[in-house]
């Protein structure tokens, strides 16, 4: 199976929804959170998918740049004078070919060139839909797949085994 690696731009995907826009607005560093808090919880539903979410930092004086895990993903501040968009860069064109590397930028000109270095470019538009479609399968498998009301062992069989179980039952009487 091929690595598969999701590579987002945090603060231009932050611009980019409307909910993250506004919470950044008020406080940036809750809006970073709140971002990161969404893509976990997409990397948990989609198993083998390794999140990489990229800040700038290089307005930020003598910044040396920091990758950090955050639960199931991880988070990267470029260093001072270095970009969301050349880290990423940079980082697609060090990894192998055969992995599987996605960009969520809505940034035209960086699209342009993840598309020429093999990576599959997507706009925040796209990420935001897709997660949604992620969370909303989620929900319906959770609602569909509800446990009977006393969660016994026999309630949760297929009938095969319960009918063994059952002859086994009356054999001991």
């Amino acid at each position: 199976m091929k690595r598969e690696y999701l590579l987002v731009d945090g603060y231009n995907i932050i611009h980019a929804w409307p909910e993250l826009m506004e919470l950044s607005e008020v406080s940036l560093e809750s809006a970073r959170y709140r971002l990161m808090d969404i893509m976990s919880n997409y990397q948990g539903l989609n198993n083998g998918l390794t999140v990489i979410v990229v800040f700038d930092g290089y307005l930020v004086k003598g910044s040396l740049g920091a990758i950090l895990e955050y639960n199931n993903i991880f988070m990267v501040f470029t260093k001072e004078a270095e970009t969301a968009d050349h880290y990423i860069e940079k980082t697609v064109n060090k990894m192998p070919r055969e992995c599987k590397i996605r960009v969520a930028t809505s940034d035209g000109l960086e699209q342009l060139i993840i598309l020429g270095n093999g990576a599959i470019r997507m706009s925040a538009r796209e990420l935001k839909l897709e997660v949604e479609d992620a969370q909303n399968t989620m929900r319906e498998e959770f609602i569909n797949n509800k446990p009977p009301k006393n969660n016994l062992l026999m309630d949760n069989l297929d009938e095969h085994t319960r009918s063994i179980l059952e002859a086994m039952r009356r054999q001991k009487k």
